[in-house]
């Protein structure tokens, strides 16, 4: 990480702050800030950028098969509910090595039938409200959710009440983010 890269192909990327999609031209020299959650935050000559993990080969990285050997009988009851919040400490802020779960941007989780297909419902916040990245990071966490054997139907909404502050960082996070 922090060695310069050049983009083997063209390559759709999310700027940051703004989340505006934008493509960056094979040959662009970029920088790895961050690898987390299967995604890779660049520092590019435009800013900064997340390339998504099923574009890792334009950043000459091979891509894993996390499929092979998953589980596929559905999940119920509590073994449900810790994968769902598994799956959410796996996706990350670009800009945040810590994930939205230990920077306190979960409020709530919920999961219900509905004629008979099993519901998660997250209810989650963003450390600025101006922060563009917010449907990107909600549809990280309703994607990875997706994934679990046994949830049919995922949603993340974005919520702004309570507002959000550094006191809701777990110890776990304030650890990875140096504030202990």
């Amino acid at each position: 990480m922090n060695s310069e890269i050049e983009l083997i192909r063209e390559v759709e990327a999310i700027q940051i702050p703004s989340g505006d999609t934008i493509t960056l031209p094979a040959g662009t020299r970029v920088i790895i800030t961050q690898s987390l959650g299967g995604s890779y935050t660049v520092a590019t000559n435009y800013g900064l950028a997340r390339i998504s993990a099923k574009n890792a080969d334009a950043l000459g990285i091979e891509k894993n098969d996390q499929s092979a050997g998953e589980r596929t009988v559905p999940l119920t009851g509590e073994e449900l509910e810790k994968a769902v919040w598994d799956a959410l400490k796996n996706v990350f802020d670009p800009e945040i090595p810590v994930n939205i779960v230990d920077l306190g941007l979960v409020y709530d989780c919920a999961l219900s039938k509905e004629e008979e297909a099993t519901v998660v419902a997250v209810k989650m916040t963003l450390t600025a409200p101006g922060c563009g990245m917010g449907p990107t990071i909600a549809a990280d966490a309703q994607g990875r959710i997706m994934t679990i054997p046994g949830v049919n139907d995922a949603r993340v909404e974005i919520v702004w009440d309570p507002p959000w502050n550094q006191g809701m960082i777990s110890e776990v996070g304030r650890m990875q983010l140096g504030m202990v």
